[in-house]
């Protein structure tokens, strides 16, 4: 069994969404957990106590199995949520996020817009980003593995994301177009731990 692996088990196992999973060259290993869809939906964030939930077990976890780390971090993803793969992509289906392609399109590699599946598309791997360029609305037909880097345009709400979509917003401009129910409002990104020491970070409690 990988690390990685060892980790979505886990995380899943307890009942959470991974968002990400990421171990840097010192020894330090990130998690980012997210309530499951229905849950966020219903208005559920993620907590200190879920993050510690998940952190305790990690811990038992990675000695067990003799995974070598020096810091383990567990939080919530954050208002600029990042989309790592096609469940992603569905679940905020028809909100705006921000792409980074790792090759330039028509001179830029950086949009932002609208994303749902592409029309007629065969797999999970085909999507559309319905953007403003200043002059007319245009669409960018692209597959997942084009892009270097996704996330969620922060909405900073009370309400989080979803909701009734303002009357005059364009594609391409800050905000949600066409929400559908997703993710609440998430904490913002973690700040540093002591060295040595493991780290949990929740959103607000409601």
């Amino acid at each position: 069994m990988s690390w990685q692996t060892a980790v979505e088990t886990t995380v899943t196992g307890l009942g959470y969404e991974l968002v990400d999973c990421e171990r840097s060259a010192g020894g330090l290993l990130r998690v980012t957990i997210d309530k499951l869809a229905p849950q966020a939906a219903a208005g559920e964030l993620i907590t200190v106590d879920d993050c510690e939930k998940v952190t305790r077990q990690l811990q038992y976890v990675l000695e067990v199995e003799a995974f070598d780390y020096a810091r383990l971090e567990v939080s919530s993803p954050g208002l600029d949520r990042p989309l790592r793969n096609a469940a992603h992509y569905a679940r905020f289906a028809g909100q705006e996020i921000d792409i980074t392609l790792k090759l330039p399109f028509q001179g830029r590699k950086k949009y932002r817009g609208i994303v749902s599946a592409q029309p007629g598309a065969t797999n999970d791997q085909a999507w559309r980003l319905v953007f403003d360029d200043g002059a007319a609305e245009q669409a960018l037909d692209f597959t997942l593995d084009e892009v270097r880097d996704a996330k969620l345009v922060p909405v900073i709400s009370f309400k989080g994301r979803g909701g009734e979509p303002a009357p005059d917003r364009k594609p391409g401009q800050r905000g949600v177009i066409k929400p559908k129910k997703a993710a609440k409002k998430q904490a913002g990104e973690p700040s540093e731990a002591a060295p040595g020491q493991d780290k949990v970070d929740g959103g607000l409690k409601q």
